[in-house]
Parts: structure tokens; sequence; C-alpha cells
């Protein structure tokens, strides 16, 4: 006999379980006993193995997911939360259609079906008269918090809290009653990691970057192969963005080439030089040009003084590195991955209209450069450009780079 309820939500890349590889990003579940009261919950983000989709809608980054067990780590501690129990969802069928969906991916069937469930959004035409069918307004309408929309804890728990008002309202036993009476056979599945990743847990980029730079590279006094770990950094930051594939390879590279820590903090205030001689090449510092000094160096861990310091540098032309001043040149191949905030096709016309080439299938070694809605995206296509070392920008960056085209 089932001992209570399994709340569940999912965030996903995409709304259609099994077409274009659509994934399950989040999942969360919140159990309710019979009573309606809530007795314990669990969630973790997921990585799906591709591209993120509508980041704008469900708020998570790649480099949220990079570390996040996959569901295949994870199928095994979540069937234990969901066996033996009523599943409940607002809008039981989505969130049903991907759970079996990633099961089936493994070679589970698993008894997850409407059939056996209760769904709050088509309860709420009952018990919440006149109220519309989004979580929200029936949360709104029932008094319920519902916290971030789109996360998939929060959606979860509002979801558990309509539930409990609904037992309340409908009192015992419950006009559902029977659904409690089968023993909805699982299949065995083997235990899971048995860790999760929530939201959040990823520290901000400056300090991220830095302390890594701290734990991983010796404190020893030469600084060999400058050049070389400069030319990389100059490439991360070609978006003004160290995503954490980025810094990743910055680490590596560091490492590789048996830098110190403080000879790496070394050659990012030269490179902090190096941009700001570029910046005084008019003989003007703009202010937009001194806030770019300051994004970059907030990047690599570096302070206002550095900035102040690599202005006067720069002035003076004191000795710096040659950036390459990364340009996109007619003829230049780009391509495009993830849901871009603005259209593909418009991106693409006007890539076009200069005089770009754009490849509308995967990422070549002939590919100049990869606009992603998310520089740290697992889409295939950013996955071969890593390898390719091809520069992975934001769209804001290319808009730029378009701005800066060299005949």
């Amino acid at each position: 006999m089932s001992v209570g309820y399994a709340v569940v939500d999912v965030e996903t890349t995409g709304l259609f379980a099994g077409r274009w590889h659509n994934r399950i990003a989040e999942v969360a579940v919140v159990h309710v006993g019979r009573d309606g009261n809530v007795t314990g919950e669990w969630s973790t983000l997921v990585n799906p193995e591709r591209d993120l989709g509508p980041q704008h809608i469900h708020g998570i980054r790649a480099g949220d997911v990079l570390t996040a067990p996959r569901f295949a780590d994870i199928a095994g501690d979540l069937a234990p939360l969901l066996a033996g129990r009523v599943v409940v969802a607002h809008n039981l069928g989505f969130d049903l259609r991907f759970l079996r969906y990633e099961f089936e991916r493994l070679g589970f069937s698993v008894p997850l079906d409407v059939e056996f469930g209760l769904c709050t959004m088509a309860m709420s035409e009952r018990y919440l008269a006149g109220s519309s069918r989004s979580l929200s307004a029936c949360c709104a309408a029932a008094g319920v918090r519902q916290g971030t929309a789109h996360s998939a804890l929060h959606d979860a728990r509002a979801a558990a809290g309509l539930l409990g008002c609904f037992v309340r309202v409908a009192g015992q036993p419950e006009p559902w009653d029977a659904l409690f009476g089968g023993g909805l056979l699982w299949p065995g599945i083997p235990p899971g990691c048995g860790r999760t990743r929530r939201r959040g847990t990823i520290d901000a980029q400056p300090t991220s970057f830095l302390s890594r730079l701290v734990d991983r590279l010796p404190r020893i006094p030469d600084m060999p192969h400058a050049d070389e770990y400069l030319a990389v950094l100059d490439q991360a930051l070609l978006d003004r963005h160290l995503s954490i594939s980025e810094q990743d390879a910055l680490l590596e590279l560091a490492e590789s080439l048996k830098l110190s820590f403080d000879a790496a903090m070394a050659l990012h205030r030269r490179y902090l030089v190096a941009l700001a001689q570029v910046a005084w090449a008019d003989g003007l510092v703009t202010d937009g040009e001194r806030l770019d000094l300051v994004r970059v160096a907030e990047l690599l861990g570096l302070s206002a003084d550095d900035v102040t310091v690599a202005l006067d540098a720069g002035r003076n032309h004191q000795e710096a590195p040659r950036l390459g001043q990364f340009r996109l040149r007619r003829g230049d191949t780009v391509a495009f991955t993830g849901q871009l905030s603005g259209s593909r096709e418009e991106w693409e016309r006007q890539a076009l209209a200069i005089g770009l080439v754009v490849t509308p299938g995967g990422v070549t070694r002939r590919t100049r450069l990869l606009v992603a809605a998310d520089p740290d995206s697992l889409s295939g296509k950013a996955d071969k450009a890593r390898r390719y070392g091809i520069p992975i920008v934001t769209e804001e960056a290319f808009a730029g780079l378009l701005e800066r085209m060299d005949d």
C-alpha cells in the first residue's frame, strides 16, 4: 500500500521528450503524507549531455551542470523516491513523459502513467474554481507560496502545497483513494551515485578562477612559456567572459607549462597593461574602455589599483605582450549553437550580409568562431570547437566583432 505522494517537477532542454534529443536538466521530488503534510524532499541538477535549450526560461547555466550527475548516475536514487507512492505533478503528463523517456533510455520500463497519478493542474478545476491553470495562478488562488518559478525544487514545493490544500478540502477518504490500493511493480535498478548538485553552488567567476589558481599552481620563481599562456588567455577573454570550460583550459595549460601562481598573476597584470596600451592608442581612454579594463581585472582576480597601474604603464608604453586583437574577416566561417536570445535567422542574415560564411551543419577545423547562447554549452558543436581550439563567444561579443570587421 502506498505510504503517500511523490510530487515531482522537471526542467528540460525542450518541450517534447524524445524529440530533438530533449533531456531532463533538473529534477525534484517532494514527499507528502496522506494528511497533506510535506515529509521530505530531494533535488538535483542533471547533466543533459547536450545543449540546455531555453535557458532564459529555466535559468540553468551550462557551467552549473558540467559536473552535475547524468540521469544514468541518479536513476537508482530517483526510483526509490517514486516507487510505492502516488506520483503527482502540475501538468503530470509532461513530467511523466520525460521521466519515462529517461528511464527507457537506460533500458528500464517504469510504471509512470497519468492513470496512476494526480495532476494538480487538473485538480484545480474542481478545488480552485475560476483559477487559471498555470502553477503561479493556482498558487495565488490557494494562498500557496511558489518561490522561484522554473526551479524544479521550488515548483515541486509549490505543487506539494497545492496538493496539501486539495487533500484537506477533499477530506477522508479522498475521492482518489483507489490509487493507493495497487502496488505498481518497479524494475530492479542498480543503486545510483548518491550525489546531487543544486543550483547556485558555483562561486562567482573571479573568486572561482582565482581560488582555483591558488589551489592548483605551485609557488615557484620562474616564468616559462609566458607568450603561450597569454595567447590562450587573450582568446578566452574575447567575449569578456571566462566560462568554466575556459577556466579549466587555462588551469590545465598553466599546470602543463609549470607556471607558478605568482607567475600567472604577473602575466594577468602584463595582459592588463597590453589592453591599456590598446586603449591609449588614440591618445584617449574612454569610459567604456576603462570599464572594459575593470571587467577584465575582475575576471582575472586583479584589483582597481591594478587597473590604475596598467593605465599608467600603458600610457608610458611600458613593456607588455602584443595582443592579437582577434578580428573577423570577410570569408571567415562562423557557426551558431544553442537557443539564442535573438533570432538565429537574423544573426545568420547579418553574418552573410557582411561577408561571413555560415555553416548550417557542424563545426569543422575551418570554422573561425562559434556563437553560443552559453559559452559553456554542452552541445556537440561546442565540444568540437573546444577540441579544435575555436573561440566560443556570446551573442553580445559577436555583435561587437561584427562592428570591428576587417576587410
